[in-house]
């Protein structure tokens, strides 16, 4: 059936037309998402609206969800014009060309359109859907309608469109060529003006080497008005990599920006994966309610849980109860100026997670008693907003915008004897704060830093490190992802010239499930000092935002300090008589 009249009043792929007077946007005007429900007409207050917030954990796994058939994604000739119609960037493919079916799909589908969502920078992306919280830079949406069905019979079958969502992510070192940057070359501000399309690439060249047996599944609306519930949508895992500069374009090119409506209430609808899509294992548990029903409070009530323990982690430290022991001496460091014992990292779908190559890296000394390997270090951190704090512990209730833990194990002991061991574990743990000349200070001009509660701080780490290791987190988006390091990186230059010889002491626990209480804490005073351009990039491109658990009561414990000036509180008389009476030798075992 010939409808591409029909498909010229077609907005971001809704294949709707709406009623005159009935205008709508995304920002800037009366009638934005949050009223699409009372557009003439609107299907948008209903309970399968799209897009959503995809649970990896709450996801169920479909044996039906057998591979895709694609009918000419491979050709070069079917990209027919491009369109700025006032909401999105959209390219109309020439009719009865293309075809999906498979994949689950109940019927084959004809391919008639692509168009994109976005946000506005790099610190606002704009996919529609997100994976568990996490929002891309951008989402490609390819349409389709059932085969045989004109535009408005498709929109009253359940399952009448057939939508392919691919996220977008943005690279420092992705596609700079053809194909994308050929296809932004028609992006334009002038709107409403359809021009013809006259370089030749495919759906498979934009698509590139996403793997597209990995896939989600659920049933959904249209994201634009009249938001009509018919649309069976398939959203794939694996983003489509390409370079930042041309996600830039779209919102500088076109004049739009959050161009993407908000994420709706899943309702009792649920969401099935392929069988090739990665699903977390376990328990599930999480550190904000957008990703889970296991919060932090309920930690406990995971199976085999010792989260309610009276010697859990983080703590607040409060330095005028410290007590000074001398026993507390300096550490030894074993290869952590090695710049090749990072095997590699990961997203663990809680934190980015630096693996190391086994048996090479130590730590003793310290008061420790034994020897210690070094298996991985990894982060805590906040938000996206410059202020975030993010750390786990915190010092007179100050809390650090991150914290980087350094976990050991004790040489004699297994993994599994470790973790049921009092002192099985030690971990180092290091706060971080942005270098003095990338802090973002206050309207008034002073830092936005306590001083009264930052003891002391250190010169800024090997920035070079920093931005090697943070250059992966890109690589790492997707839950369970891996990527081996190649770059020469060290603990040592990642550190920088931090006082590791004046820290707090004290006993506690692992700080996700399962708690358990084996953990030795060393909590460094000084801060490492990273550009905030290369904080910010953990919860940017990770997606994962306030991944720290709160500080737990401290009950009957004591912490420990070690003899440097620096642990000093405030110099007036009683402190100072105190850390005297508290410089008395006693016997302390860990």
């Amino acid at each position: 059936m010939y409808h591409s009249s029909l498909l010229l009043c077609l907005s971001l792929g809704a294949l709707v037309k709406y009623a005159a007077g009935s205008d709508w946007c995304y920002n800037g005007c009366e009638h934005t998402p949050s009223e699409w429900d009372h557009l003439d007409g609107s299907f948008c207050g209903e309970k399968r609206q799209s897009p959503i917030n995809i649970i990896t954990s709450h996801v169920e796994m479909d044996p039906n969800l057998t591979n895709f058939n694609f009918v000419n994604f491979s050709s070069r000739h079917v990209i027919k014009s491009y369109i700025n119609n006032g909401h999105t960037a959209k390219y109309t493919l020439e009719e009865n060309t293309t075809e999906v079916s498979g994949g689950g799909l109940n019927a084959t589908y004809s391919t008639i359109q692509f168009h994109f969502h976005w946000g506005d920078t790099e610190y606002h992306p704009g996919s529609e859907h997100t994976i568990d919280g996490h929002r891309y830079p951008m989402e490609m949406h390819i349409v389709s309608l059932k085969k045989g069905l004109s535009v408005e019979q498709a929109k009253v079958d359940s399952a009448g469109i057939a939508v392919l969502g691919f996220f977008i992510s943005a690279k420092e070192d992705g596609n700079v060529s053809a194909p994308w940057g050929d296809l932004v070359s028609n992006l334009t501000s002038i709107k409403d003006n359809e021009v013809p399309v006259n370089y030749k690439i495919s759906l498979d060249d934009l698509i590139g080497s996403v793997n597209l047996t990995k896939f989600y599944r659920y049933m959904g609306s249209l994201t634009t008005p009249d938001c009509s519930e018919a649309v069976v949508w398939t959203i794939f895992h694996e983003p489509i990599n390409i370079h930042k500069n041309l996600i830039r374009l779209f919102p500088m090119n076109t004049g739009l920006s959050n161009v993407f409506r908000p994420v709706q209430d899943l309702h009792k609808r649920q969401v099935f994966a392929s069988p090739a899509t990665p699903l977390p294992t376990g328990h599930p548990w999480c550190y904000d309610e957008h990703h889970c029903a296991c919060t932090p409070p309920l930690w406990h009530f995971l199976p085999d849980s010792h989260c309610d323990g009276e010697r859990q982690s983080p703590i607040d430290i409060v330095t005028k109860k410290t007590v000074i022991d001398e026993h507390l001496d300096a550490f030894t460091y074993t290869k952590f100026d090695d710049k090749h014992a990072i095997k590699y990292i990961t997203n663990t779908g809680h934190s980015v997670k630096c693996v190391l190559k086994e048996d090479m890296v130590e730590v003793s000394g310290g008061g420790l008693g034994y020897v210690y390997s070094t298996l991985q270090f990894h982060f805590h951190w906040g938000d996206t907003s410059h202020e975030s704090t993010g750390s786990e512990h915190t010092v007179d209730s100050k809390r650090y915008p991150m914290e980087m833990h350094i976990v050991n194990k004790r040489k004699d002991l297994t993994l599994d004897e470790a973790i049921n061991t009092p002192n099985g574990l030690a971990v180092l743990g290091f706060f971080i704060e942005p270098t003095d000349s990338t802090k973002i200070r206050s309207s008034s001009g002073s830092s936005s830093e306590h001083h009264e509660t930052n003891p002391t701080s250190s010169q800024a780490s090997d920035m070079e490190a920093w931005t090697k290791l943070t250059k992966h987190l890109s690589d790492i988006q997707n839950l369970s992802s891996e990527v081996i390091v190649t770059e020469e990186i060290s603990i040592d230059d990642l550190l920088g010239n931090v006082n590791r010889a004046s820290y707090y002491r004290y006993n506690g626990s692992l700080t996700t499930p399962s708690c358990n209480e084996a953990v030795v804490w060393t909590v460094f005073k000084e801060s490492v000092k990273v550009d905030q351009d290369l904080m910010m990039l953990f919860p940017i491109q990770t997606g994962h935002h306030n991944v720290f658990r709160p500080t737990q009561s401290l009950h009957n414990r004591t912490i420990y300090s070690t003899m440097s000036a620096a642990s000093a509180p405030e110099p007036t008389a009683l402190f100072l008589l105190l850390a005297c009476l508290c410089a008395f030798p006693f016997n302390f075992h860990l």
